[in-house]
């Protein structure tokens, strides 16, 4: 439900007297706090108190609904429901949903079927046309009989669709869903919930201007749309635009959501948005009237928490987290965080709303992983891939690179689909495009490989990509090859690993001003016997030096310079 605008006290500076306007806003924000205080009593009086000054206000009344409700005098709800239909306004559809919801609530199973139809009737592509959808089929089966179909079904293939992309979205198949949402966008102009989602889908993939753009058309459509409200306002901040971030945070204070999911909507912003005291108590709120809170849900609002500096409080709900889902590193990661804050006086950055590790986190535990092993949680996760998207769009260089080496280790069509996307962007650097042709000829897509290079379009061939290699990527392969075929034989795959991974740190420390390889065996053996010493190997330096045939001084002095690699690594890896 929405908020109406609430004034604010007046001084009247001649008098000296404060003056308060006894006006709807005034009763609306009293309605709240009580609210707030779990004072339901009070909270009715004050929304009656709101819709006698403003009876006209179909957002006073949805609240007064809202509340009743809420306190179980759901035929009451549904009389003020019913009064908004038919004497404030006809076409606020939703009201049949929330009426279907209250008949649900009391067993009324036929004629909240019928509502729900009438729902779906009148607004097909609604808001909650999924949710009405899936309650004709709950109800369906307490009436013990098929379920019904609203007459007019139009648009049932476009909701087909947008589960589809849905779907997609929660897979993490973020390129998939925005053809599939653009596509249903264009059939049902009119599809709000479409729209949104493929705002979503270009936030994901880091296309900020495009979101923007389709978020405007939502706006254009309904000013009041919560989720579009909620999307323009991350977006805002992302783009450094605190003004209109501000007003649209102002805005969003004040509203009181009806339904669960917009509840969680609105939480989840105002985290995003930094507002943490404001998420935190949604987060509380919602924890209190899901009768199944699950681990997620718990996380948020332990965070919240935690960046509010209720250590105590973020402890007991990760801890719940932790409970509820003991296989997840989440909590256990942040409770370990947590114990560090308690210790130290250091100022902690805040902690991320989203259920999953750090993206540094991630990074670390990729580069510990086997290169072609990767568990398929970690590739499927649509929240890495979305911070995997997102950073290669607006990430630092160091971070862009770290990134094309994970999508090396990843290599779906999704991610050939990026990287080709990636080759053809003007204001990317010609360095970082020539590793992403080498990442697409390494996870075998097809050429001819399309870039824009050195400010032309060109169209690369395999037989013509050694030479748009960069120098440093070239002798990257060059000695690692040279190292991995003198150690083949001798070594097992995993002490092979070490050493890609071990010359990986070592050129992502050094890409931007690497020492002169004049002679790669003598860096091949230098890279061996880091690699010998790190498993505890008999291998000296005389020794390593004469397989590679080069001198044991050239292979030392390489040695001491590898070795801050080594360390790096043997820190993140169960060598420590």
């Amino acid at each position: 439900m929405k908020r109406s605008q609430a004034d604010q006290p007046n001084r009247d500076q001649g008098r000296k007297v404060i003056s308060l306007r006894m006006d709807a806003g005034f009763f609306f924000e009293r309605a709240v706090r009580s609210l707030d205080r779990y004072r339901y009593d009070k909270a009715l009086k004050y929304f009656r108190l709101a819709v006698e000054k403003e009876p006209n206000n179909p957002v006073n009344q949805c609240n007064l609904a809202g509340i009743l409700s809420e306190m179980g005098r759901f035929e009451e709800s549904n009389e003020v429901l019913e009064r908004i239909l038919q004497e404030v306004d006809p076409h606020l559809h939703e009201c049949y949903f929330y009426m279907a919801n209250n008949c649900a609530n009391v067993d009324d199973f036929e004629k909240a079927e019928e509502l729900c139809l009438r729902y779906l009737e009148e607004d097909p592509a609604g808001e909650f046309a999924e949710e009405a959808e899936e309650m004709l089929d709950m109800l369906a089966y307490e009436l013990g009989r098929q379920p019904r179909r609203p007459k007019a079904q139009p648009r049932n293939a476009s909701l087909r669709k947008h589960e589809e992309a849905r779907d997609c979205l929660e897979a993490g198949h973020f390129l998939r869903a925005t053809r599939i949402l653009e596509e249903l966008v264009e059939e049902a102009p009119d599809f709000l919930a479409a729209r949104n989602n493929l705002a979503l889908a270009h936030y994901y993939t880091g296309e900020l201007d495009r979101a923007v753009d389709t978020i405007r058309e939502v706006l254009e459509k309904d000013p009041q749309n919560l989720h579009a409200l909620c999307n323009w306002a991350v977006l805002c901040q992302h783009q450094g635009e605190t003004k209109q971030r501000d007003q649209l945070v102002g805005v969003l204070k004040k509203w009181a959501p009806f339904h669960l999911e917009h509840t969680m909507k609105l939480a989840t912003t105002m985290g995003v948005l930094g507002e943490h005291h404001e998420a935190y108590r949604l987060f509380r709120q919602l924890l209190k009237l899901d009768p199944e809170p699950d681990s997620s849900l718990f996380h948020y609002a332990a965070a919240a928490a935690f960046n509010i500096g209720e250590w105590n409080q973020a402890r007991k709900h990760w801890r719940m987290a932790r409970d509820l889902d003991p296989e997840s590193e989440v909590p256990r990661f942040y409770l370990n965080q947590l114990a560090e804050t308690e210790g130290s006086l250091q100022r902690w950055p805040s902690v991320s709303y989203h259920y999953q590790l750090p993206f540094e986190e991630q990074l670390l535990q990729l580069d510990r992983q086997q290169q072609r092993a990767i568990p398929d949680q970690i590739k499927q996760n649509p929240l890495i891939r979305s911070s995997f998207f997102w950073a290669l769009n607006h990430g630092d260089r160091e971070t862009k690179l770290q990134v094309l080496q994970v999508f090396e280790w990843i290599r779906d069509g999704e991610v050939e689909e990026v990287l080709r996307g990636f080759l053809m962007k003007e204001e990317e650097d010609d360095d970082l495009k020539r590793v992403a042709l080498y990442v697409l000829r390494e996870i075998g897509a097809s050429a001819p490989y399309h870039a824009r290079l050195g400010g032309r379009e060109v169209m690369i061939q395999p037989t013509q990509l050694a030479q748009e290699m960069p120098k440093w990527l070239q002798t990257w392969r060059q000695v690692l090859d040279c190292c991995l075929k003198r150690m083949a034989g001798e070594y097992d795959r995993t002490q092979m690993n070490d050493a890609e991974i071990i010359w990986a740190e070592f050129l992502r420390q050094h890409h931007s001003n690497l020492p002169a390889i004049r002679k790669m065996e003598g860096w091949a053996a230098a890279l061996e016997y880091v690699v010998a010493k790190l498993h505890g190997l008999s291998l000296t330096l005389e020794k390593a030096a004469g397989k590679h045939g080069v001198s044991s001084s050239t292979v030392g002095r390489h040695v001491r310079v590898l070795e801050e690699a080594c360390r790096v690594y043997r820190n993140q890896s169960h060598f420590s």
